[in-house]
């Protein structure tokens, strides 16, 4: 069903607020805060891009031994918008992409599995919402390569879900996950 759907999970980023980087973290159980996210978005979806800076080779060999195909971002420091215009640029040919952010490691596998299935039956961008609070990973088609890959800053693909509202389908998850990332070690 999803098998031309791309998981893109976003790990470029310099956890300047967390103090160390927060996404070799270990959580509760030991399994470090990237590797926790990358396991939800691999057992959705078998083809996974992991975005790293250049000179993280720690969190590269982690996301690479867990199965992503790991690709640095040179200009990484751009911001996420950066990082993300070059995952979609490596992703091939693919019908669309589920962007995941490597911060969020408590989403659950199934809301992914909706997301890409609502991406694989049409929808042009699809969201999760708890509680009436949009999250993350977001879907969008492949109808909106251009301009995913002309992103530069720090919103991410913000921006084009903002031009595109009308077209933003939201799914209600019973999953608190999608609105929870960590940017501090409060968040843990």
């Amino acid at each position: 069903m999803a098998a031309n759907i791309c998981g893109i999970l976003l790990a470029a980023g310099a956890s300047k607020r967390f103090g160390s980087d927060k996404l070799l973290h270990p959580l509760a159980g030991g399994t470090p805060v990237a590797a926790a996210a990358l396991a939800n978005l691999r057992s959705a979806l078998p083809h996974v891009i992991a975005v790293v800076r250049p000179g993280a080779t720690m969190l590269e060999n982690l996301l690479s031994a867990a199965g992503a195909t790991v690709i640095l971002c040179t200009n990484a420091d751009e911001g996420m918008g950066a990082s993300l215009a070059t995952a979609v640029g490596a992703s091939g040919n693919v019908s669309g992409w589920v962007i995941a952010l490597a911060d969020m490691p408590y989403i659950r596998p199934e809301t992914i599995v909706k997301i890409a299935a609502s991406l694989a039956a049409g929808a042009a961008i699809v969201a999760p919402a708890y509680r009436g609070e949009r999250g993350h990973p977001v879907g969008v088609s492949a109808r909106f390569r251009a301009q995913l890959e002309a992103l530069r800053g720090d919103e991410g693909a913000r921006s084009v879900l903002k031009e595109n509202a009308g077209l933003v389908k939201l799914i209600e998850v019973d999953d608190p996950g999608v609105c929870r990332d960590i940017d501090t070690p409060a968040d843990l």
